[in-house]
């Protein structure tokens, strides 16, 4: 028996088939124990209720032994404490956590990697995304958008929630297959590979699932869980091919070489899936902007990056996914900071600078099917200020109005929802 514990981090919305997953894994786990805890916020496990049902597991305090030797543990309140006292008592030989109530499993990996007692005892394998494949596809290529089952702490909407679990995925259970066709599953497969490229994607009825293929795989990686969505290695790609000169203010807007636009092509393209990168060092004017981002056509998925806004010295993070868009405020400009406290910044870290407009600037990535590209970057295009609108960076938020958009350090708008 090796010295940590393995641990796989089971996500999905409601519905999608977790639980069903969980006992089909009990079921089949062969000579493997394994522990099942599952992490239910309402008041009542009824998840728990459910796998014990399916396992002939007497609950008792949330804790008993499954007719395999495994545990199933109901956690309402500490996941630290309940891993802990797991892993004191063990008898099994592998972990599984299902993150229901959390929008996506990266906070409850964080526990298992980050320096702690829960980390000195468990190694994190896999993260396991179960998704509803009719769900998924009516969600982003649907002409009426689902909405989200049950309550949720923060309020976030379906789409939002699907996106977040596929982009930090190791492995994508599709399950449901049996209510979509071929060519939507093809579909189905090639917007996962867009959203997180390295992820492993198996088709299931039921949740019928090899548990070797979802167990002891040991694909998680903690120093790239931060780069695993397909937006990130967009933006990366982007940078990695830079070329031309900076924004010409003199000629208003400035060419697609010259603004360094780099499209990044995905091999699912043959299903209608690509995306490309936008990248201006020109800000944008804020109605306008806001009113290309509430239009978004239904054809992009995803779109994510920082966007620059005429007036506010606020760095501003876009999410979009699907129907919801949300605009929050990650800090200023470094560049919009005192000198000093702007040269300390710089000298301790390995920031993208121009030596007009400092880090200012927006770099956004589309994904999708089926969208003009060329439209989307001249609509772009036409949401920045112009010359005869801006005189360098001495406009205002009291000329330009902060409109739809955060001004204050951590605070979050939604521009559209579902």
């Amino acid at each position: 028996m090796s010295e940590t514990i393995p641990v796989t981090i089971l996500s999905g919305s409601l519905g999608a088939g977790k639980t069903t997953l969980l006992n089909h894994l009990l079921t089949n786990a062969g000579d493997r124990r394994l522990a099942v805890l599952v992490n239910d916020m309402g008041e009542v496990n009824v998840d728990a209720e459910l796998i014990a049902e399916g396992s002939e597991l007497d609950l008792d305090d949330g804790i008993a032994e499954l007719s395999n030797g495994c545990i199933c543990c109901e956690l309402q309140d500490d996941l630290e404490t309940a891993v802990v006292r797991l892993a004191r008592d063990r008898n099994f030989d592998h972990l599984i956590v299902e993150s229901s109530g959390i929008s996506e499993p990266a906070p409850v990996a964080r526990l298992f990697t980050t320096e702690s007692r829960v980390a000195a005892l468990y190694d994190v394998d896999t993260l396991v995304t179960v998704l509803d494949a009719r769900l998924f596809l009516d969600t982003f290529g649907g002409e009426d958008v689902p909405e989200r089952s049950g309550d949720d702490e923060d309020g976030r909407p379906l789409s939002d929630l699907l996106v977040e679990q596929v982009e930090v995925a190791n492995v994508v259970v599709l399950n449901k297959t049996d209510l979509c066709t071929d060519a939507e599953l093809e579909e189905a497969e090639a917007l996962v590979a867009a959203l997180q490229p390295d992820a492993r994607t198996i088709r299931t009825e039921f949740a019928a699932v090899d548990p070797d293929r979802l167990l002891g795989t040991d694909l998680f990686d903690p120093n790239r869980i931060s780069e695993l969505p397909g937006w990130k290695r967009a933006l990366a790609d982007a940078s990695a091919h830079e070329s031309g000169t900076q924004h010409d203010r003199n000629g208003g807007h400035a060419s697609h070489e010259d603004d360094h636009t780099h499209v990044h092509r995905h091999p699912d393209e043959i299903y209608g899936v690509s995306s490309f990168t936008y990248r201006r060092r020109r800000p944008f004017d804020p109605e306008r902007f806001a009113s290309f981002l509430r239009s978004l056509p239904d054809g992009i998925v995803r779109s994510k990056g920082i966007a620059w806004i005429a007036g506010n010295e606020m760095r501003l993070d876009i999410a979009q996914a699907g129907p919801s868009v949300r605009a929050t405020a990650l800090g200023p400009w470094i560049a919009s900071l005192p000198e000093i406290e702007r040269e300390l910044y710089r000298s301790n870290r390995d920031v993208e600078w121009d030596d007009e407009w400092g880090d200012r600037r927006s770099e956004l990535v589309f994904i999708g099917t089926e969208y003009d590209r060329a439209e989307l970057e001249s609509s772009l295009d036409d949401a920045l200020v112009t010359d005869i609108e801006w005189d360098g960076d001495s406009a205002t938020v009291e000329e330009y109005g902060d409109g739809a958009f955060p001004t204050e350090a951590g605070e979050e708008t939604v521009l559209r929802s579902p």
